[in-house]
């Protein structure tokens, strides 16, 4: 059984707040409470399969504050995590915001039932007028938050830095919609380019987010969008690549074979990611990486990445946006991947999936027109007799250290096939339950026969995903 530690951290031990206000109690004021600047709390996430440890490392200013100043409370129920900023003279929650973490995906590994390992994390939220209390919170085994971390911040203490980052010269705008505070802003950061290459950067910059706002709900919500990118400039050109030996230190240090998916691309280095990005107005963020492998990721509220030279760029690119902005899950289900799955499936807090536990209140019936089955019938035998030998032969490709334009092409074929295959079934175009999801091929749900969330198709996000990224654009867009 996991065994949350409380710590004894800056400035006071910690200690369990009061429940969350009722909503009689009315809107926390921005004005009331915060200054209009960014507080970032970094920390330190350490454990194993056994026990989960977390301890300060530092509070900082992390520039202007670029939020909302009026949704402060987050009431989408995502993330695997959520942290709340109370007001300990009323035991009111005055802020907070679910998210996900490098750590959370760790231990669901076979790894983590070896070592312990100590991930970096940072919570960001606007500079509080007096002392707060910082309260972390994780799902438990029945999916409910469950306090594992507290910490009192007095903001006006000599231990945390009050000092405000440069001003910066390498920030530009790929497009400005309004004032950040109004608006979901995107924060774009080059990896692996060289100051000679910093002009190719701005080009795939601007080609991924038009890809990204060809697509709905971005391009019906485009005007509720900033997008910023940060030039970084990396000495070579390229990122780690430790399984093929090509190895490299960057400024953020994004790396392949995260989890030792040769595919799976993130960064480890939160604490350089952050200071890249400190004074910047950002709420969401990605990695653009300089390489042709494939390869990508993205974690809820975290951060997501995309190798811009595969022809699959684009379709990385906003694939991994889905997951980072909006904590969509993978849909697919044959892939090879490192987790390991719990030998009882809750329902997911991802809105796009489903166990399915009652098939009268599903979670989006909302979108289900009338005279669809639950569960709904689908081609499944055949689509997963035509995805085991596209695996087989991925693999053979792999195991050949082929070069990428191979890759490539079996993709491109895979596509061409799986597209005339799932928009030939019956209930293509329709939202129902098809059984076959985030990594599962028995008991978890998808909404529909197919979604950029789970092939390469070119039919944009399903009519699920796109509500639960509209509820996101409308948590940040005034």
């Amino acid at each position: 059984m996991r065994r949350p530690w409380m710590c004894l951290l800056m400035l006071a031990i910690a200690t369990p707040p009061a429940a969350a206000q009722p909503a009689s109690q009315g809107v926390p004021s921005f004005d009331r409470h915060f200054l209009p600047k960014t507080m970032r709390v970094d920390y330190f996430h350490t454990g194993d399969i056994d026990e989960e440890i977390l301890s300060l490392d530092r509070v900082v200013s992390d520039g202007p504050w670029a939020g909302s100043l009026s949704r402060l409370v987050d009431e989408t129920n995502l993330g695997k995590y959520l942290f709340e900023v109370i007001d300990p003279e009323t035991n009111r929650v005055i802020y907070s915001r679910g998210f996900a973490s490098i750590y959370g995906e760790w231990e669901t590994t076979g790894e983590a039932r070896a070592v312990h390992r100590t991930f970096h994390e940072s919570l960001r939220f606007p500079w509080p007028r007096s002392t707060v209390q910082v309260v972390l919170k994780k799902r438990d085994e029945t999916n409910a938050f469950r306090e594992i971390w507290s910490v009192s911040v007095d903001p006006g203490s000599r231990f945390v830095n009050a000092a405000d980052p440069p001003p910066r010269s390498n920030v530009w705008a790929v497009f400005e919609s309004g004032p950040p505070t109004e608006k979901v802003d995107l924060v774009l950061v080059s990896e692996g380019y060289t100051v000679g290459e910093m002009e190719k950067f701005h080009a795939d910059a601007r080609r991924l987010v038009e890809a990204l706002f060809e697509v709905e709900p971005f391009r019906s919500r485009r005007s509720d969008f900033n997008v910023w990118a940060v030039d970084v400039p990396s000495h070579a050109t390229g990122v780690n690549r430790p399984h093929v030996g090509a190895f490299r230190r960057t400024p953020v240090s994004a790396e392949y074979n995260i989890f030792d998916s040769e595919r799976y691309l993130l960064t480890f280095d939160n604490r350089a990611l952050r200071e890249a990005l400190s004074g910047v107005p950002y709420e969401f963020l990605e990695i653009l990486v300089n390489e042709r492998q494939y390869g990508g990721g993205g974690i809820f509220n975290l951060q997501a990445t995309t190798a811009v030279d595969t022809e699959f760029s684009e379709y990385i690119f906003i694939h991994e946006f889905g997951h980072h902005f909006a904590g969509l899950a993978d849909e697919y289900y044959l892939s090879p991947v490192s987790y390991e799955t719990p030998e009882e499936q809750v329902e997911p807090w991802e809105l796009n999936v489903t166990a399915l536990r009652d098939p009268g209140r599903v979670k989006w019936a909302h979108l289900v027109e009338p005279g669809t089955p639950i569960p709904t019938p689908w081609g499944k035998d055949a689509y997963e007799e035509h995805a085991r030998s596209i695996r087989a032969r991925r693999q053979a490709l792999i195991d050949s250290g082929a070069p990428e334009a191979e890759f490539d092409a079996l993709f491109e074929e895979q596509k061409r096939i799986e597209t005339e295959l799932l928009a030939a079934m019956r209930y293509s175009g329709r939202v129902g339950a098809f059984e076959g999801a985030m990594y599962e091929a028995q008991g978890l749900y998808r909404p529909a026969t197919d979604c950029i969330m789970f092939t390469r198709d070119d039919v944009g996000f399903c009519p699920v995903c796109r509500w639960a990224l509209e509820r996101v654009i409308d948590l940040y867009a005034a």
